[in-house]
């Protein structure tokens, strides 16, 4: 009895082809491997040149400007935001805190700055300052003490709503960082004067 077995056709030069179903599956593979190797290696040359152009950790230390969007922030709300590494209040004082805070004799203070120099012309409603009581450099609580503004749980200093020292051992007022207005609801921190203090 004569048996037949499947050969695979050959090719030109009489080898066997080998093109079988599991052939073109591993060609796929190898294309999708060296592919990926390309992309890999691609990334890893490029990532050198963008990474180069971002601002270098000392640029940031050295205190590259912040923008601060005042939009969501609701009357009397005080927010907290870091620039050069420091912590900065931004408040939106209510009609009566400003009413209130123009009204302070300056007799009254520790520090004596009338109200106009605490905030930017035409923005009375925004108070943007340094969060560290002056004494010791603690971070003094919002809506506290006698004054409508901060009190430094540590010694005791206390703060009206524009960051003015009233009552403790406090020497000075909280201090001004450098701002200016980009928009009527945007601030950008680092630019648009000196600091105050």
């Amino acid at each position: 009895m004569a048996t037949t077995s499947a050969t695979a056709p050959a090719t030109r030069d009489g080898s066997a082809r080998t093109d079988g179903p599991h052939e073109g599956s591993r060609r796929d593979f190898l294309f999708l491997a060296t592919g990926a190797g390309l992309a890999v290696g691609a990334a890893a040359t490029v990532w050198p040149l963008i990474s180069s152009m971002a601002p270098d950790a000392e640029t940031i230390a050295a205190g590259a400007p912040i923008d601060v969007d005042l939009t969501p922030i609701q009357d009397g709300q005080i927010i907290n935001v870091f620039w050069r590494g420091k912590l900065i209040f931004v408040r939106k004082l209510t009609a009566k805190e400003v009413t209130d805070m123009q009204a302070v004799p300056l007799s009254a203070m520790i520090d004596p700055a009338a109200f106009p120099t605490r905030v930017k012309n035409g923005h009375d409603q925004w108070l943007v300052v340094y969060g560290n009581c002056t004494h010791l450099g603690c971070v003094p609580i919002g809506h506290q003490g006698n004054f409508e503004g901060w009190a430094c749980p540590c010694h005791g200093s206390q703060f009206d709503a524009v960051g003015r020292v009233r009552h403790g051992p406090a020497p000075i007022n909280l201090p001004i960082p450098p701002y200016a207005f980009e928009t009527d609801t945007k601030i950008r921190i680092g630019e648009g004067g000196k600091e105050a203090a």
